[in-house]
C-alpha cells in the first residue's frame, strides 16, 4: 500500500496555488520525500542580502521540512540549487558542503534568469529516501 502525507510550509498561498513544502510517499520499499523549492525567507518575511546567509536559511527550512517528514540530512539523495547570479556559487557551495560533505547526494547547481522575489539570490530543493 502506498501512502501520501503533505508537510505544509505555512505560506498563505498554499491553498491558492495548491502546493506543500514537502510530500512524503510511503511504500513497502520505503519512503520518498520531495521538498519543494525553498527560499531564504525569515518568519517575519525579511531576506538577508548575504548569499551565504540565504543559502544556510534555505537549507535550514528544507531540512526542517524533511525532519517533519521523518528524515534527516543522511536521508538526502538529491539536491538542486538555483542561483540568480553566478557570483553566488561559492557561498552556495560552502553552505551545501557544510551539510552534505559526508552524505554526498547527487547535486545540481543552475543559474536561472530570476526567482519569484528579486531579493532571493538562490532557492533549493531536495529529495530524500527513508529506508524504514
Amino acid at each position: 500500500m502506498v501512502g501520501r502525507r503533505t508537510i505544509p510550509s505555512g505560506s498563505p498561498y498554499e491553498q491558492t496555488i495548491g502546493f506543500s513544502r514537502a510530500v512524503r510517499i510511503d511504500s513497502p520499499a520505503g519512503a520518498v520525500v520531495h521538498v519543494a523549492g525553498t527560499a531564504p525567507v525569515w518568519p517575519d518575511g525579511t531576506v538577508d542580502p548575504d548569499p551565504l546567509v540565504q543559502a544556510r536559511r534555505c537549507w535550514e527550512i528544507a531540512l526542517g521540512a524533511l525532519a517533519e517528514a521523518g528524515g534527516d540530512v543522511s536521508s538526502v539523495v538529491r539536491t538542486r540549487t538555483f542561483l540568480t547570479d553566478r557570483g553566488c556559487e561559492a557561498a552556495a557551495a560552502q553552505a551545501h558542503g557544510e551539510l552534505f560533505a559526508d552524505v554526498r547526494p547527487a547535486s545540481t547547481m543552475l543559474v536561472v534568469a530570476g526567482l519569484l522575489d528579486p531579493r532571493w539570490l538562490l532557492e533549493v530543493e531536495l529529495d530524500a529516501y527513508l529506508d524504514e
